[in-house]
């Protein structure tokens, strides 16, 4: 931020039209959750891990016992653990409005501390969700009164059906990649298959993947309306299950709008063994990378054998309210922004 502090009187009356939206787009969301049977739970914002994606930085903290033992413990950066829990114990449609946390992160549409959406639809395919991201984000335009979204001279009509859009064929679209033909049946990736890419030594084929998807891709999605991404390869899958049609993608896709990364979507993983060998995975990377890694949590590991088939997503609801209320910047839809801290 620069200029007044957000709690200045002046600052605050230029910001409060935007933060009173931004309430009554929560609200809004609470009620359609409610009207389709969706319970609300609070997950615990602290964990015994933080989760397992080698680029998210968490904060760390502990808990001390009566007798001063000292338990490491973390902020955690979504509710996606407790609500799988939740899922395991019987409830079957949940949704988690959760302050969550990622260190590292801070600019137009990063935030230190922010509300993550997360909802969970048991036996229900991936594709639901796509209906219901549908419905949410004509839901914030029409409560913002706003006709269209607008982010650095992109739009995007929120009331439109959203394309959908598979990442081999985004690659092939704004990149002129053939994707899948680095990617073998099993999952395992070719980095000399990406082909015409500038490739540094210790570069991987994921971080080629993401720099292509950040730079060529990304920047030409949900322009004029939304956009489903949807396919991603089965290495790129997180906690998504491997999809039936073909091993080489998964059951996981991404919301975009005004060139805007707004939700991520899996048909969820319920192999606890596989699942274990991802996070291993990760966490080994996050060591080359970073120099660290978290712990795994195998609560939720045992939690994931018990779990039903489902499908889940997690919306980052700053962005959409910035996006519905015409602001440029996340801070503008928080109601108190974390202290300035140094770069």
């Amino acid at each position: 931020m620069t200029g007044s502090p957000w709690w200045s009187p002046g600052r605050h009356a230029d910001r409060r039209p935007a933060l009173i939206l931004r309430n009554r787009i929560l609200a809004a969301f609470r009620a359609w959750f409610a009207d389709r049977d969706f319970v609300e739970a609070e997950a615990a914002c602290l964990q015994v891990s933080p989760g397992n994606e080698a680029h998210l930085s968490a904060f760390a903290t502990e808990a001390v016992g009566a007798s001063g033992a000292r338990t490491p413990l973390y902020l955690h950066t979504s509710p996606e653990f407790a609500c799988k829990k939740l899922l395991a114990a019987g409830e079957t449609r949940l949704f988690s409005v959760a302050r969550v946390f990622r260190n590292r992160e801070r600019g137009p549409l990063h935030h230190p501390e922010f509300t993550m959406l997360e909802w969970y639809r048991a036996g229900a395919p991936y594709t639901a969700l796509m209906a219901d991201c549908a419905d949410l984000l004509a839901g914030a335009a029409e409560i913002a009164g706003a006709r269209r979204f607008t982010f650095r001279d992109r739009e995007t009509d929120p009331f439109a059906e959203p394309e959908r859009l598979t990442l081999a064929a985004a690659f092939d679209r704004f990149a002129g990649i053939d994707l899948l033909a680095s990617v073998a049946p099993g999952g395992g990736t070719d980095r000399e298959a990406l082909a015409g890419l500038r490739v540094a030594a210790d570069d991987t084929w994921a971080d080629l993947f993401s720099r292509v998807l950040v730079a060529r891709v990304e920047p030409h999605l949900g322009l004029g309306r939304p956009t489903i991404l949807c396919e991603y390869p089965v290495s790129e899958a997180a906690l998504a299950r491997p999809a039936p049609h073909d091993p080489r993608v998964a059951e996981r896709f991404e919301l975009y709008a005004c060139g805007v990364e707004l939700a991520n979507a899996f048909g969820e993983l319920t192999d606890p063994a596989e699942q274990r060998r991802r996070f291993e995975a990760e966490m080994d990377e996050k060591q080359r990378v970073y120099g660290e890694r978290y712990p795994i949590d195998d609560d939720f590991l045992a939690a994931l054998a018990a779990m039903p088939e489902a499908s889940g997503i997690a919306l980052g609801f700053d962005r959409l309210a910035m996006l519905a209320c015409g602001a440029t910047r996340i801070e503008d839809v928080i109601w108190t922004p974390v202290a300035e801290t140094r770069p």
